[in-house]
């Protein structure tokens, strides 16, 4: 019998398909087929974005999403057991963390920059979020430029930290900048007299003020040390299948009116564990984010 000869275009896509199959179950989506969980990054103070609730059980805006997520996998994937497991990170190591397998996924204060996008990649974003500084009011510290010859925190590892050194040498505040192991190590620096002000993102310091012994005494900066940046979801780079699976449940979101509800829910009213209220509605620039939803970190991409 003579051997049945195959046809050159069969023999190709047939070798295309064969490659491309295994590329929809590598990374992120093998990983949780395999294990039959999913790991969510979990910090401990970014209120109400991701933070320990009550029974320390990871909460917040940034975690709903994150679960919305969860769901909308579920479906796509037909993993209707899907497991969701918390891994709690730092700062510093957030990032690493996520790279190496340990999270699968981060929704927390996580600035989308350019420069983060070597170590990992960004969903839409959901939040858009000013660097500013809380100090005691008995301080008196209205401006920035009060800050001058003044020892400011914060939080290491943060782009915060960063941008404040940067901002020292270029207005030449002489400021004595120390950092902070967490956002919680910052303000009790502030409070216990060891720094005059706290710089980090509007809403985590909003909500270290809310959630302190004496709301009444801090006061959060009016000006900011620069334009606002955008939080999204983190995850690991080079997964194409696995982020437009984030891409499309994030959209699916933020164009529905559960965004409104959801916003409303972390920011709006008493949030656990201790009923503080952050009172701080949706920003203008965060609502035409919302509408538009892009994964970019360019700020001049954003709808103004």
């Amino acid at each position: 019998m003579k051997p049945r000869h195959v046809p050159f275009y069969t023999l190709v896509l047939g070798l295309c398909m064969a490659a491309a199959a295994p590329a929809q179950e590598s990374g992120t989506i093998r990983k949780l087929k395999e294990s039959n969980t999913i790991t969510l990054a979990s910090r401990e103070v970014s209120i109400p974005i991701n933070y320990l609730g009550d029974n320390q059980v990871p909460v917040g805006y940034g975690i709903d999403i994150c679960l919305h997520v969860v769901e909308h996998l579920k479906k796509k994937l037909n993993l209707p057991n899907l497991k969701v497991a918390y891994s709690p990170v730092n700062s510093t190591n957030r990032m690493p963390l996520l790279a190496n397998g340990t999270t699968d996924i981060q929704c927390a204060s996580d600035g989308n920059l350019e420069e983060r996008w070597k170590q990992i990649s960004f969903s839409n974003s959901y939040f858009m979020s000013g660097m500013k500084y809380l100090a005691k009011k008995s301080a008196h510290l209205a401006s920035i430029e009060d800050l001058k010859g003044k020892t400011v925190v914060s939080t290491a590892g943060t782009l915060n930290l960063k941008l404040l050194y940067d901002f020292n040498e270029k207005m030449k505040l002489g400021m004595k900048i120390l950092s902070s192991t967490d956002h919680a190590e910052g303000f009790l620096m502030v409070e216990t007299g060891r720094a005059d002000a706290f710089a980090l993102d509007d809403v985590l310091l909003a909500s270290l003020i809310a959630s302190s012994k004496d709301p009444a005494g801090y006061a959060l900066s009016k000006a900011d040390f620069g334009p606002p940046l955008p939080y999204g979801p983190m995850i690991r780079k080079e997964d194409p299948e696995f982020k437009r699976l984030v891409d499309e449940a994030t959209a699916e979101l933020y164009a529905s009116p559960k965004m409104k509800v959801l916003y409303d829910k972390w920011f709006m009213k008493p949030i656990p564990p201790k009923g503080i209220n952050m009172n701080l509605p949706m920003s203008d620039a965060l609502a035409k984010t919302l509408a538009r939803p892009t994964d970019t970190f360019d700020l001049a991409k954003y709808p103004k």
